[in-house]
């Protein structure tokens, strides 16, 4: 498989400029979760340019199919997610973004661009491997419930099942030509919690007459918080964070109504079911006990994202292989959320980290931050490393389960 390397090796080299060229377009254009319709027609006439096949799914969402030698032998799918964030972009770069309020600050302009990339590699290659290779840009990762259920409901794992998926994220902590990898959690289930404490206004001079529902708030807060102390095994990854808390429109009235707003994270089921019971028991309880009301909502959010033990090692092994073996690092679970989650619960996965920054910045900005970029000499990796991690599953004799 050496030589094979080294010509995925060079045509990503070959092609570094076109995919830095796309990006740079993408992030000129960003559009918001659901709301991509221009990046999905740029993304379509870009592949039938290349008479790639191209099929339109959930809307914004696009697959592409590359077929090599023996087509049914083994299907691999690979992901990247196209929608962009409700950020006011604060770099001062040419390729900065045409559209106000909007911006890719958390790199999904570098996974498609990237993914592109990867399918150009693949589609010159296509007549020394095996299989089909089937690329799926998804809407809305974003915002749920979530572009990849989304595309799942509509079939895109599908006749037939894909053997695996691989997807990638970018990863300012790394400088480019490293890429972070684990097995296990990579992610958590994330969903949303909702609470609405419902007392008596009144006068704040008379605080007897009333049902104080900022006093209710306020216990509920702090009694929330032994859900995870509590209640989950200290050996487990669990959090919920209150984050909004909206009541009150003055100081000298005790509001009828108070609403509390906050996030779930686990990662096992069970923990996930406990928290839900009991921030129901504890919401109403506190409620009842100070004569008031509660409503609890909780929004079932992204799965966690799981890296399948098998896969990933392989998946580790080729990357060291093209990459260099000190290039690969451990990967520490982060409690985020990834609605890659969706496609690792139907089929094996591997979801891994590329470094994006450059390797004198000792203070790369964040995903999610108005300020993010990337050092464009990641788009001479991360389209060759995918392709290749392809090209090795395609070739691999025993299958993953």
């Amino acid at each position: 498989m050496t030589a094979m390397r080294e010509r995925v090796q060079q045509l990503a080299g070959k092609y570094k400029e076109e995919v830095s060229r796309i990006r740079k377009h993408l992030h000129r254009h960003p559009e918001l979760s659901f709301q991509e319709f221009k990046t999905a027609q740029y993304i379509a006439e870009t592949l039938q340019a290349m008479q790639i096949e191209v099929t339109h799914m959930a809307q914004t969402g696009l697959v592409a199919y590359i077929r090599g030698q023996n087509p049914d032998k083994r299907i691999v799918a690979l992901r990247a997610d196209i929608d962009a964030l409700p950020i006011h972009e604060a770099n001062d770069v040419p390729y900065k973004s045409q559209t106000a309020g909007v911006m890719h600050a958390c790199g999904h302009d570098v996974h498609t661009a990237s993914l592109i990339g990867t399918l150009k590699i693949l589609h010159e290659l296509k007549d020394v491997w095996e299989g089909t290779v089937r690329l799926i840009f998804q809407p809305g990762e974003e915002q749920l419930p979530g572009g990849a259920s989304q595309m799942i409901q509509e079939g895109v794992l599908e006749n037939p099942q894909p053997y695996i998926i691989l997807g990638q994220h970018v990863a300012p902590q790394l400088p480019v030509g490293e890429i972070g990898i684990a097995s296990g959690f990579n992610s958590a289930n994330t969903d949303e919690v909702r609470i609405t404490l419902q007392g008596t206004s009144g006068h704040a001079a008379f605080p007897h007459r009333t049902v104080d529902t900022i006093l209710m708030a306020a216990h509920t807060v702090v009694a929330l918080q032994q859900i995870v102390s509590r209640n989950m095994s200290p050996t487990t990854s669990s959090l919920l964070s209150i984050c909004q808390i909206q009541g009150g429109h003055t100081t000298n009235v005790i509001p009828g109504e108070v609403h509390l707003s906050g996030t779930l994270r686990t990662q096992g089921e069970y923990e996930r079911r406990l928290a839900y019971q009991r921030i129901r028991e504890i919401s109403h309880g506190i409620a009842q006990s100070m004569g008031g009301n509660c409503e609890v909502n909780i929004t079932r959010g992204y799965p966690a994202v799981y890296n399948q033990d098998l896969l990933t090692s392989r998946v580790r092994e080729a990357a060291e292989a093209y990459l260099g073996h000190t290039q690969v690092k451990p990967w520490s679970t982060a409690m985020i959320g990834e609605d890659f989650g969706f496609y690792t619960e139907k089929i094996p996965g591997c979801f891994y980290f590329l470094g994006t920054s450059n390797a004198q910045d000792k203070k790369p900005s964040d995903i999610h931050t108005a300020t993010f970029d990337v050092d464009e000499e990641v788009f001479s990796v991360g389209p060759g490393l995918m392709a290749w991690l392809t090209l090795c599953a395609l070739a691999q004799d025993q299958e993953v389960k």
